[in-house]
């Protein structure tokens, strides 16, 4: 039920990220969720679209370099003490959160928060089993 994370390298220059988005606008590909984390000479993006495949294809082709990672999209109750819920159902069962990031949309009145962690079978069984709605393809349907 993991959903496809594609992470894009930019060195930090003007107009870098307007030519990731540019190639991934003009492909027809749609952002479901972002992150953008910089250091002094660069950044990485982090994306989840409606089509990883297709996505990689066009990046690639335009000579951005992209890699793909496994995530698990959770539905979590967008009120104080939501997040930690499921955070503590992941340390609890042993799952180590590397990172995490919300989607810029809201599902209902949830939150949907992305979790890259060491084992996304394991995140996704325990949260399953907590009753936590899990995205299940990258067009972000539950």
């Amino acid at each position: 039920m993991s959903i496809t994370q594609l992470s894009v390298f930019l060195e930090n220059r003007l107009g870098r990220l307007n030519d990731v988005l540019a190639v991934l606008g003009q492909g027809g590909i749609n952002i479901r969720a972002l992150s953008l984390a910089d250091k002094a000479n660069y950044g990485i993006l982090r994306l989840i679209v409606d089509n990883a495949q297709s996505a990689i294809e066009k990046l690639k082709k335009a000579d951005i370099s992209v890699n793909s990672a496994s995530v698990v999209a959770a539905e979590i109750e967008d009120e104080p003490g939501g997040l930690l819920k499921a955070v503590k159902i992941l340390v609890d069962n042993g799952v180590n959160v590397e990172y995490m990031y919300a989607f810029v949309e809201k599902s209902g009145d949830k939150a949907v928060v992305v979790f890259r962690v060491e084992d996304n079978e394991k995140a996704e069984e325990v949260l399953k089993a907590s009753g936590i709605k899990l995205f299940t393809d990258n067009k972000g349907s539950f």
